[in-house]
């Protein structure tokens, strides 16, 4: 069974048609990426995913289930950390558990148990003002993996972090990756990150958005820094890139990313 099934998905907000007949399928395990033109509806997808919104047409099964926020099924990191500045690290990162009715300590304990894992441990009673933007997304990540839900949407999760930052991040979850083999449905407008965190790469078309390719990124890569040189990944960006800009907004000159 897929850990999730988009099937001929439609969403219109009153005449607006933003998603048509849309279809995506993750298996479980897999590392999934969605790219598109600027306002293609990829937010709408998320929303969709997560259960915070429901299509006009067709079906979105997580597990065999209809999506929907009370399935426990999904968990959602936005594009900002979203960090209460008044909490330590270590109760942010317990909070949706809380959130859940997981008492307090165990929330904490189960939190406290990835510290090391996600490189923040000593951290635990830092506030958020005094950590990198590496690591308030660490933490958010953090906060979003404890939740133990079988699929992980990331939403931009390094856009708003520096280059070089952003890189480190990127080579950080794609070890992170292949260590606890998530299923990830993550959504970005950088088509390097695509290529290396991701085994299939869905890129999708102006609006109303549809699936118009998916890449399939060479397997026996090692997603780390040596793959940025490699024939194979440059030839996958490229052919992400030409997918992309077979769209009419791209060839018109909005934005690809």
């Amino acid at each position: 069974m897929s850990s999730l099934l988009i099937e001929g998905v439609g969403k219109s907000f009153g005449s607006l048609e933003v998603l048509r007949d849309l279809e995506l399928v993750v298996e479980p395990g897999e590392f999934a990426a969605v790219i598109g033109p600027s306002g293609s509806g990829k937010s709408t997808l998320f929303n969709l995913v997560s259960g915070l919104d429901r299509p006009t047409s067709g079906r979105v099964l997580v597990e065999g289930e209809p999506a929907g926020v009370a399935s426990g099924k999904v968990a959602y990191m936005p594009q900002k950390d979203l960090l209460f500045p008044w909490r330590t690290v270590l109760d942010n990162t317990a909070l949706g558990l809380e959130a859940q009715g997981v008492r307090r300590k165990e929330a904490r304990a189960r939190a406290d148990a990835l510290f090391a894992d996600f490189g923040l441990d000593g951290f635990q009673k830092a506030y958020p003002s005094q950590l990198s933007g590496g690591m308030r997304q660490r933490a958010a990540l953090l906060r979003t993996v404890v939740l133990g839900r079988p699929v992980l949407l990331l939403d931009e999760p390094f856009g708003a972090l520096d280059s070089l930052t952003r890189t480190e991040m990127q080579l950080w979850l794609a070890q992170m990756w292949q260590r606890h083999r998530w299923t990830v449905l993550l959504v970005t407008h950088d088509i390097r990150e695509a290529v290396l965190l991701a085994d299939t790469v869905h890129v999708l078309s102006p609006r109303p958005a549809t699936v118009v390719a998916r890449v399939q990124v060479p397997p026996d890569r090692s997603r780390g820094v040596e793959d940025f040189t490699a024939p194979g990944f440059a030839a996958t960006e490229r052919r992400v890139l030409e997918a992309l800009r077979g769209t009419p907004a791209v060839r018109a000159g909005v934005g690809e990313g």
